[in-house]
């Protein structure tokens, strides 16, 4: 990759990670990026390119300092879904062995959703079957007004299986079975309205400021606060309240007493900004 993650977010970086085909960038604030490379294939997933990008976000899992995350595409794309070409070989193969090709595409899709970083989409151009996927399994979404969204594997008689989770977070049951079911285009406007998406921009300039102001607004929150939040989320959604009352209780009391919960509370009680505040 280029420009791989160094100090002081990791010590050292894993040379595997090292792709042409996903550049990763960090600044020394905790600001990275994530980009898919194949633009002459409209960054299209093959099997060497789920491998780069699940690699990529087990580092920066485990990337001290990584404050947000986003992923976006070369080449004005973000993402066509499967590549044909790897969808060819795929259907020359076994049940079982298209059952572990599927896994290596979960597993990549679940190291998205781990990383304990705010995680931002940046969406142009378009992002079908699994692009679209990649957006779902973001906490945030930003895309341009002329950025298309299609699930389309049904029209090729396959299905949104290994995506599905994400998406049915992001959209709801209802409206995932309509897209899933028609595998239809549809425009950012759509996609927000239905949750895909949080944001939409006019085009690519204001996609940049989106990312700048993201940036800039996440410095202000405590890293291992975001990291509690997401993970709070994941505990308490579509359980009763009953059930998660002890377990929140617990999670805010331990969190009031850590290093950051202490200095953020006496930063606001003292009228300055917290240690980690740029």
């Amino acid at each position: 990759m280029t420009n791989p993650i160094a100090d002081p977010l990791v010590a050292a970086p894993d040379s595997d990670v090292a792709s042409k085909l996903v550049h990763l960038e960090a600044t020394p604030e905790g600001v990275a990026t994530v980009v898919l490379n194949r633009p002459l294939r409209r960054n299209a997933f093959n099997a060497e390119l789920i491998a780069a990008l699940h690699e990529a976000f087990e580092t920066l899992q485990g990337a001290e300092g990584v404050r947000i995350v986003f992923l976006r595409g070369a080449g004005g794309t973000f993402s066509a879904g499967a590549d044909l070409d790897w969808m060819r070989e795929a259907a020359d193969r076994s049940e079982a062995d298209n059952r572990d090709d599927a896994m290596q595409l979960a597993r990549m899709f679940k190291s998205l959703w781990d990383i304990p970083a705010l995680t931002v989409a940046l969406v142009e151009g378009g992002a079908f079957g699994g692009g679209a996927g990649l957006a779902a399994a973001c906490d945030l979404a930003v895309a341009t007004a002329d950025a298309k969204f299609s699930f389309s594997e049904v029209r090729l008689g396959l299905i949104a299986a290994t995506i599905s989770p994400y998406v049915v977070a992001a959209v709801g049951p209802r409206r995932a079975r309509g897209l899933f079911a028609t595998g239809k285009v549809f425009d950012a406007a759509e996609a927000e309205k239905a949750g895909l998406v949080t944001e939409v921009v006019a085009d690519a300039a204001a996609l940049e400021a989106a990312r700048e102001r993201s940036a800039a607004e996440i410095m202000a929150c405590g890293l291992e606060a975001v990291a509690e939040s997401k993970a709070l989320v994941d505990e308490v959604a579509y359980r009763p309240i009953g059930e998660v009352m002890e377990e929140t209780a617990r999670r805010i009391a331990r969190v009031r007493v850590s290093p950051e919960g202490q200095e953020g509370v006496r930063a606001f009680l003292e009228k300055r900004k917290p240690s980690w505040a740029l």
